[in-house]
């Protein structure tokens, strides 16, 4: 165990000084922030003074080395636009994304684990045909598309939800759906696929046969069973709805790390940007070991192996 932690450990920090090296240059392209930062009039000594505070003047390798450096020593950087610790910044919004993402994820698993079972326990029939084309249609519209939609429709012409920002529980309900459809779309069918195998296999009909009480045989018996293949997608999806809470939080105005890091794009606050980019690289490397992890805890096979 500690030797395959040790390995998915490497593994994920080569993958995350990759992706930094990415990002580090890639968000340079975007522009100079001297443009944006100071007056249009501002004198050739102002604008070399700012360069050379935030190290813009010198070369592109000599300020990715420097912030290795600064990254090794625990130092992210200071935000251009707020005058703070980048990383400071970033652990602030975390919260709020992984509240959304947490829920809706949630609400995804459950719902879909039931939908799906109970269309798997009578393929073909009408609950089945109503639940495959709602997932499908779920698991196709894009986020952004239904979000807008949902705006449209229960905030502007019905009045009933807010249209951004944080609050009560109406607040919520707009962003948490429009972020749970496609994972409970693309969930349903995969619950129904792995139930259906299951539910026809020897140890369902000896469960029967026994007399154990059908709810047990579905939820307990084949689902346990079938649970390796959710557990997969579930997994994947989860990683997927960080990474789509950029979207949401942006038409929705959701204070979390999403909007923090398209708004910092925008004004090119590059220190934000890669603080943004680190803490949500680790969270989705630690986030698929613990899906490992989970494998070895519902699977003897693969612990064995």
């Amino acid at each position: 165990m500690g030797q395959y932690l040790g390995q998915r450990a490497l593994h994920s920090g080569i993958a995350l000084i990759g992706l930094i090296l990415a990002v580090f240059f890639l968000v340079r392209l975007t522009g100079d922030p001297t443009d944006l930062y100071l007056p249009i009039d501002a004198s050739l000594e102002t604008r070399r003074e700012f360069a050379q505070k935030h190290g813009f003047d010198r070369p592109a390798t000599e300020q990715f080395a420097k912030f290795l450096q600064d990254v090794s020593q625990g130092d992210l950087g200071y935000s251009l636009r707020k005058q703070r610790p980048a990383m400071e910044l970033v652990l602030e919004a975390y919260p709020t994304t992984l509240a959304l993402a947490g829920v809706a994820m949630s609400l995804s698993i459950v719902l879909a684990v039931i939908v799906g079972a109970i269309a798997a326990y009578r393929p073909g029939g009408i609950f089945d045909r109503i639940s495959g084309i709602a997932s499908l249609a779920g698991a196709s519209a894009p986020d952004f598309w239904v979000a807008i939609t949902g705006i449209l429709l229960f905030a502007v012409t019905f009045r009933w939800l807010p249209t951004s920002g944080v609050g009560g529980l109406e607040y919520w309900i707009l962003p948490i759906f429009v972020l749970m459809l496609r994972p409970f779309g693309l969930m349903v069918q995969v619950v129904r696929a792995s139930m259906l195998g299951a539910l026809s296999s020897a140890y369902v009909k000896t469960a029967r046969a026994k007399g154990v009480r059908e709810t047990s045989v579905i939820f307990v018996h084949a689902l346990r069973n079938a649970c390796i293949s959710i557990v997969t997608v579930a997994g994947d999806l989860a990683v997927g709805l960080i990474n789509g809470a950029v979207i949401v939080e942006t038409v929705f105005g959701w204070p979390g790390v999403g909007k923090l890091m398209i708004d910092a794009v925008i004004q090119r606050d590059f220190p934000t940007v890669q603080a943004a980019v680190m803490v949500t690289a680790t969270a989705i490397f630690l986030l698929n070991i613990l899906i490992d992890l989970l494998y070895l805890a519902l699977d003897p096979r693969i612990r064995h192996q």
